[in-house]
């Protein structure tokens, strides 16, 4: 009993802090975040769309794409890193920090990354 309040509890938690973050994020579309990337560096955006491609635990991280149907043909696309994963046609809620010029190492350099986000599937 004591433990499935834990986990109880601890779900709820999640919900709640997913909550908050979004509250604080500004709220911007895949080409919006392209075209904005240099003033929104550092700050939480809420970002709405379909994951279309996936690479799971990766440098301790999954790498999830998504796109919303805005922007061009280089712009239409995010990549979200998190903890959280989703898969390919889900339609997801993603709240992360916008990272620019990330350089993992090894020939993985990322222009604009959405970093450390929680990604929750829209019901």
């Amino acid at each position: 009993m004591k433990m499935t309040t834990q986990l109880i509890g601890a779900a709820l938690l999640g919900l709640l802090s997913t909550a908050a973050m979004a509250e604080q994020a500004t709220t911007k579309t895949v080409a919006a975040v392209h075209t904005e990337f240099r003033q929104l560096s550092g700050q939480q955006v809420h970002l709405s769309g379909k994951v279309v491609k996936v690479n799971n635990g990766i440098m301790r991280r999954n790498f999830v794409h998504l796109e919303d149907g805005t922007g061009n043909a280089d712009t239409k696309r995010l990549i979200v890193t998190s903890t959280d994963t989703a898969k390919v046609g889900d339609e997801v809620e993603v709240v992360g920090s916008v990272k620019l010029d990330t350089d993992f190492g090894m020939g993985y350099f990322y222009p604009l990354l959405i970093e450390n986000a929680r990604i929750t599937l829209k019901k």
